[in-house]
């Protein structure tokens, strides 16, 4: 056989590999509902029961390391998958397969809101809000048994929810993971050495997770994240751009959101509302929606890209916002996927990751309270509502998106 002929059907199956990387993923993305938790069991059906492109206890490895990343979980679990069937384009075309529905969506969800929100009515819009105060309450009592199973965590996690609340925007939300994280070392070690989830099975063996991904190459990702983290800022301080000011913005909640989606809530609000980019009442509104989409919650962005005042907003601005959240995430996977082996081994590690997701439950908890419930919640009514949502999201198991549709029907009928 000659070299060409060798090197095109090299060709020809790298191209079916990444085809069918992007088809597998885009069918999840249309999928997959009910949220982060409920995308890793999906994931674990195709990928290691169906398709057996990786074992359990590889599969284990990925959680982990997503869990001890800020980012969403789910898409930093996909673009891992991707990545190891089919290096850095199979990533890519995994995130794409997954993310696409649901941004589409949001995206044409915005243009609805701008053009026709005037006939869709202030009842169902009230109603959407309704449906995040559910649903952002379920995640913390989700969160909550998770992440804080003992008294001190549970401690750190009310405390992490007074500093947020006292110290509103995006510096108080920082302190507080960042507070989480000293605790942990100092404080948790002892509380967490049989509960963390992070803590590698007796029973698996030592496996090298990324070895596709180069050293230098997770050097220059790492680098690269960190350079985007400190530049951005003065560089949006320095150029009166709007298009930059969003990406500093934006890749500033993608990097410092532990948890996944719901927990970019309050990151995003203190990013946009308080400028007056979008009024309170359209980001929940946007944000109630998103829980009737299958796919990530990240991409609630792209909805917020494009109704968003000033420009550039649409699916210009869509399609910028989306990329500067996702951004920070996928360097710090592809960054950390060859040290994780090193760094999982250690408690103090595990320690302070036990320490961050006590902060995040706080977190979300402050969300919860403000601006979720203070937005939304205005009397009888809408109590009644928020409270018949989540006890059928949290005791009858019904799918987010008919709760959230149930919502804006009942909310549209009040509001008659």
């Amino acid at each position: 056989m000659s070299q060409d002929t060798e090197r095109d059907e090299v060709g020809v199956l790298g191209a079916r590999s990444l085809s069918e990387i992007f088809l597998v993923f885009l069918r999840l993305g249309l999928t997959s509902f009910g949220g982060p938790v409920a995308h890793l069991g999906y994931y674990r059906d195709e990928f290691v029961q169906r398709r057996r492109w990786l074992d359990e206890g590889h599969y284990a490895d990925l959680i982990a390391l997503a869990q001890l990343l800020p980012g969403p979980s789910s898409s930093q679990v996909g673009f891992a998958i991707g990545h190891l069937r089919g290096g850095l384009v199979g990533a890519l075309a995994a995130w794409v397969g997954f993310t696409a529905p649901s941004a589409i969506a949001m995206i044409l969800f915005g243009y609805g809101i701008d053009a026709y929100g005037h006939l869709v009515g202030v009842g169902a819009l009230r109603g959407l809000q309704v449906a995040a105060v559910a649903v952002v309450a379920l995640a913390v009592l989700s969160m909550g048994r998770a992440l804080t199973p003992d008294r001190p965590r549970i401690t750190l996690a009310a405390l992490a929810t007074l500093l947020t609340l006292s110290w509103p925007g995006a510096l108080g939300q920082i302190a507080a993971i960042v507070a989480g994280a000293l605790a942990g070392l100092f404080v948790l070690p002892d509380a967490t050495k049989q509960t963390d989830a992070t803590k590698p099975s007796p029973s698996a063996a030592p496996r090298e997770i990324g070895p596709r991904v180069g050293r230098l190459l997770a050097l220059a990702s790492l680098g690269a994240f960190f350079v985007f983290l400190a530049g951005l800022p003065i560089a949006a301080s320095l150029a009166p751009s709007h298009a930059l000011a969003l990406v500093d913005r934006f890749y500033r909640a993608g990097a410092l959101v532990f948890g996944g989606g719901h927990v970019v809530l309050p990151l995003l609000q203190a990013s946009v509302v308080p400028p007056g980019w979008i009024s309170n009442g359209a980001f929940l509104a946007g944000y109630g929606a998103a829980q009737a989409l299958p796919g990530p919650l990240f991409t609630f962005a792209a909805y917020l890209g494009t109704v968003m005042e000033p420009g550039p907003n649409g699916w210009i601005g869509a399609l910028l916002c989306l990329g500067a959240i996702y951004l920070p995430s996928f360097f710090l996977m592809l960054g950390a996927l060859p040290f994780w082996d090193y760094a999982r081994g250690h408690a103090r590690v595990r320690a302070a990751l036990a320490g961050i997701n006590a902060a995040v439950v706080g977190l979300l908890l402050a969300a919860l309270y403000r601006p979720v419930w203070t937005s939304a919640i205005h009397g009888a009514g809408d109590f009644a509502l928020a409270l018949a949502a989540f006890v059928l999201l949290a005791q009858w198991r019904a799918r987010p998106w008919l709760v959230v549709l149930l919502s804006a029907g009942v909310g549209a009928l009040i509001g008659a």
